[in-house]
């Protein structure tokens, strides 16, 4: 049995240390709103009036450490904007509070930046290619890569 063609995520639910160091990343400088609070011990926060596309709660993780780098584990959560005027946006707004970014990359199918949340989550930007530019092997199949981003381009773009 196959997954349909266009299956979506609907959210991602976070373990987190800080609810506020945590809705002041989501919402202050990703810009989520928060929809709906659950006292001082969760929230859950959408975009274009949307239920809920991030959840967070300190329900067992209120004060924990961040995972231990080579433990399994949520790699990143990946945020796909709608062109790349809107990726270029968001970037501003995180370089400019004083965020730096873990990597950025051109993997021919998209155009991604990575940076990491209050409790160290892997955070993923990104906008697609059109489907008619991805890379393509001789057989037909991907021909993803890892090529240097100009991330200061999509900067310019906001």
């Amino acid at each position: 049995m196959s997954a349909p063609a266009t299956p979506q995520i609907g959210h991602v639910h976070l373990k987190v240390s800080d609810l506020e160091a945590s809705i002041a990343f989501y919402q202050g400088i990703l810009g989520f709103d928060v929809q709906q609070r659950m006292g001082n011990r969760a929230a859950f926060l959408g975009a274009g009036g949307y239920h809920h596309h991030i959840g967070l709660n300190t329900w067992e993780s209120l004060g924990a450490p961040p995972p231990p780098a080579g433990h399994t584990g949520l790699y990143h959560t990946a945020f796909l904007f709608p062109d790349r005027a809107s990726l270029g946006a968001i970037i501003k707004r995180v370089l400019d509070v004083g965020l730096s970014l873990d990597g950025a990359a051109d993997h021919g199918v998209s155009e991604a930046v990575y940076l990491r949340d209050p409790d160290e989550n892997g955070v993923e930007l990104y906008v697609d290619r059109p489907r008619s530019e991805w890379p393509r092997n001789d057989d037909g199949s991907l021909a993803m890569v890892n090529a240097r981003l100009d991330v200061a381009a999509l900067v310019a773009l906001a």
